[in-house]
């Protein structure tokens, strides 16, 4: 579900308003209430076009998910809401809420109750006052993952996929510092990520994709001119990826990688930190933009995008991102 008091119920209800055969395939690991109060919502701003109260599955548990009727939104409540949360606010019921929803879809897919798990958006503000001890999505479930597995986090190494039309970009680091960023460009995590992202499109049927990894100063260095870090941990990685028999360049010029990645040179670019890799894809997709979290041993995937809380209760969120990253989900999950 999200941060409920952000737009991620929105965007579900509005979701399986648009695409009810794609959502055929969806439960909401949320709260029930705060999805129904959504659903109001969204029927006061579009009534010829709303999912009305009638067509809601509340499950007690997952098994009972094929016993679902066509055309019902299929619910489980997934988190503890003593009482509605205010929209567009940062709050500790909120960040709980959300933090309990990813626990427990993770849970379900490690188990092999459910396929893929799909992410709304969540606050990291209203996260951490909760008391959640990560920056995000991916380091919780990363988190969740390792310890299910019963392996320390370091054992299980993931990395953000960041997807539009005609671009996807794979980082190198993610939620940190810009000043921690550029002191995780090292020789071993950019190779760490070439051979996820290599692993990642092998598993799902691309035997040879094309890597191509972002120099981090600009011009990729200039041959050290404007700094070593090319010469002394992408180059070096690159070079021993190759050794692996995998398919990569670099370092490329991270003002032009991206352009050429979509002029079809490349299948893939690896950034070196999370804005160099979010900016060209929000850039050019926002609305159709899905991150994948490579590493993890179950499908995962969310939208492109924030909580949104200046949307929260407009009615003008797009449910766009959403759709699809559940779509990339049943694909990959297919695939896997």
């Amino acid at each position: 579900m999200g941060d409920p008091a952000g737009i991620g119920p929105e965007i579900i209800v509005q979701a399986f308003r648009e695409q009810p055969g794609l959502m055929r395939q969806v439960v909401v690991a949320g709260d029930v209430a705060t999805l129904r109060h959504a659903a109001r919502l969204v029927a006061e701003l579009s009534p010829k076009q709303a999912v009305h109260p009638h067509m809601w599955a509340e499950l007690s548990d997952l098994r009972d998910f094929s016993q679902v009727p066509p055309g019902c939104v299929a619910v489980i409540q997934a988190c503890s809401l003593k009482q509605p949360v205010a929209l567009g606010r940062i709050s500790v019921d909120a960040g709980q809420a959300a933090a309990d929803c990813i626990r427990f879809a993770a849970q379900a897919a490690l188990t092999g109750q459910a396929r893929a798990v799909v992410t709304a958006p969540i606050h990291k503000e209203a996260l951490a006052a909760a008391g959640v001890a990560f920056p995000g999505h991916t380091e919780l479930l990363q988190s969740i993952a390792a310890s299910h597995q019963g392996v320390a986090v370091a054992a299980l190494p993931v990395r953000m996929m960041l997807s539009c039309p005609g671009l996807r970009t794979v980082l190198v680091s993610i939620h940190v510092s810009l000043r921690q960023a550029l002191d995780a460009v090292t020789q071993a995590q950019v190779l760490q990520t070439v051979r996820l992202t290599h692993a990642h499109f092998q598993l799902y049927g691309m035997a040879h994709p094309r890597i191509a990894v972002a120099g981090l100063n600009p011009h990729a260095g200039e041959g050290g001119l404007f700094g070593r870090e090319e010469i002394d941990a992408i180059a070096p990685a690159v070079a021993q990826a190759r050794a692996e028999g995998i398919n990569c360049t670099g370092p490329h010029a991270p003002d032009t990688v991206f352009m050429r990645a979509r002029q079809g040179a490349f299948d893939v670019v690896v950034a070196m930190y999370h804005d160099q890799g979010l900016i060209p894809v929000k850039l050019l997709g926002l609305e159709h933009g899905v991150n994948t979290t490579l590493g993890l041993p179950f499908v995962r995937t969310s939208p492109d995008h924030g909580t949104a809380f200046d949307l929260a209760g407009t009615g003008r969120a797009s449910a766009a991102s959403l759709l699809a990253a559940l779509d990339a989900a049943l694909c990959t999950a297919t695939l896997a």
